[in-house]
């Protein structure tokens, strides 16, 4: 009761005229920040905070830090709404959680149900940022407790299951998903050592010193990929027609088969989302995966299932929900947004943690509030747009060729602002053809780029803890259960294809 008592004083706040214009000021720029790649949440949190905080400078400190949190939160949560936009018209991912969407969704684009998959995209967002909020308020401290108890062990566990998941399900075949994977990782080491200050695979060149951005990989093999794929390959005689988008919302078939995607996806998103480190972009692999693997039709993947786009979004959703609960309860930022947020509210002078609820719980309950509120902006605002957002998709070729090389090659060198990063987008962009071409899967190279640095960090910190004994790693039952499940997933199915290579051999025989 005092929980429900509380959630309604954050609703008062919440509900004041300013409260509610910068909740609707920060999901508006946070679905553009979304739907713009290469910005990205964390580099709009963090380009807005001089903004907010000239923005509230006549208010009081308490009030102003609440306002200021609120639209910095909206432009967080926004941006996963936005996300989707282009990884499904455009197959241009704006930051790695998005990059799953692009399997599916813009298949769905290309067979002229663009409407559908960013109609069951917001609707997933929705239903996973509600779920995830209502966790929020009743599990925040329990799930707090369980969190903190995962060591550098468990956390290298699971990104070791999480990589030979993709691995195991991704593409044709699973020795070109894992050659794709290590190479990923291969990537993730270029660039100045944390821990030693040694350079690795720089070759001196100082424009690898900070390693290689997640934002040109993604970038050049999706949809500069794509761009290539379009003009370097022939239509065997057919006329080039424009896509046309039949309908805009999803039938009921389709709301069927994301129903329970969108469950899955919002409690799974929101468990990893937990997790300091996990993210949303692990939670979106792990929906992809767990979808494909329940699935009845496992090859209709990577064709348009609508399951692959209703999952994926849900769960990066809820992940950003899950990751507001080690922030408000523990002052621990689970990403790099919430890292920028931590900072923001330490900014105004509140630090979060354990004493925030009971020091400051204007500012908590309020931000809180205020998330139900800006989820509910964000359904009635994308819906409406989704014919518009639709409507790109209808652009003949000649015109959007260039428009996505546009938004590539702005989006990178806004990020970065070098050209060297520039030849590397082309670079990836020829790569990205070639290796699609020749069935290799795309999405492992950055699930390894981006997951690498955290496998490596955390290694080192489970050895350094146990002077160097390997034994770390089985030595909790969490960490062997990550593992387990790891070995199983890639040895099961070959063991199963081996045996149903044995059974054809002797009915031949």
């Amino acid at each position: 009761m005092e929980t429900i008592q509380f959630l309604m004083d954050g609703f008062l706040t919440a509900l004041t005229w300013h409260n509610l214009l910068f909740a609707f000021i920060g999901v508006l720029i946070g679905t553009a920040v979304g739907v713009l790649p290469g910005i990205g949440p964390m580099s709009g949190v963090a380009l807005l905070i001089p903004v907010t905080a000239s923005m509230t400078s006549g208010l009081p400190p308490e009030q102003a830090a609440v306002s200021s949190i609120i639209l910095l939160a909206g432009v967080y949560y926004g941006a996963m709404y936005g996300g989707s936009t282009t990884s499904i018209l455009l197959n241009t991912p704006g930051e790695s959680s998005s990059v799953v969407t692009t399997l599916d969704g813009y298949q769905m684009a290309k067979k002229g149900k663009a409407g559908a998959a960013l109609s069951i995209a917001a609707i997933g967002s929705f239903v996973a940022g509600i779920t995830s909020l209502i966790g929020l308020v009743i599990l925040a401290e329990p799930l707090s407790n369980l969190a903190l108890s995962f060591g550098p062990a468990e956390y290298f566990s699971l990104i070791i299951l999480g990589l030979l998941a993709v691995s195991g399900l991704a593409g044709k075949s699973m020795t070109k998903a894992l050659m794709m994977t290590v190479f990923g990782l291969l990537l993730g080491t270029i660039g100045i050592d944390s821990v030693s200050g040694v350079s690795r695979f720089t070759y001196d060149n100082p424009m690898l010193y900070s390693g290689i951005e997640f934002l040109t990989i993604a970038v050049g093999l999706f949809a500069l990929g794509e761009v290539f794929k379009t003009v370097l390959e022939k239509d065997d005689g057919q006329t080039s027609e424009t896509i046309k988008i039949k309908k805009i919302l999803p039938t009921k078939r389709e709301f069927k088969e994301s129903s329970g995607a969108i469950t899955r996806g919002s409690l799974l998103g929101f468990f990893l989302g937990i997790l300091p480190g996990a993210g949303a972009t692990l939670a979106s692999f792990f929906s992809y995966i767990l979808e494909k693997k329940i699935s009845k039709n496992p090859k209709k993947f990577g064709q348009g299932a609508i399951e692959g786009v209703a999952g994926p979004e849900s769960a990066n959703n809820s992940a950003s929900g899950g990751a507001m609960i080690p922030l408000l309860t523990l002052g621990i930022p689970g990403s790099g947004t919430t890292a920028v947020l931590l900072g923001a509210l330490i900014m105004y002078n509140i630090q979060p943690g354990p004493l925030l609820f009971d020091e400051h719980p204007q500012v908590a309950w309020g931000l809180i509030a205020s998330m139900f509120i800006g989820n509910v902006m964000l359904l009635i605002l994308n819906l409406p747009l989704v014919r518009v957002f639709a409507k790109i998709i209808d652009t003949p070729k000649k015109y959007l060729l260039p428009l996505i090389i546009a938004i590539s090659v702005f989006g990178v060198y806004a990020v970065q602002v070098t050209v060297f990063d520039i030849m590397l987008l082309i670079g990836c962009g020829v790569a990205g053809y070639f290796l699609a071409r020749n069935d290799f899967p795309l999405a492992p190279i950055v699930l390894g780029l981006v997951l690498g640095p955290m496998l490596e960090n955390n290694m080192r910190r489970a050895l350094t803890g146990s002077n160097g004994d390997y034994m770390v790693f089985i030595e909790t039952p969490i960490s062997v259960i990550f593992l387990t499940i790891a070995f199983l997933w890639i040895v099961i199915p070959i063991v199963l294809k081996f045996r149903g290579k044995n059974v054809v051999i002797s009915e031949e025989a």
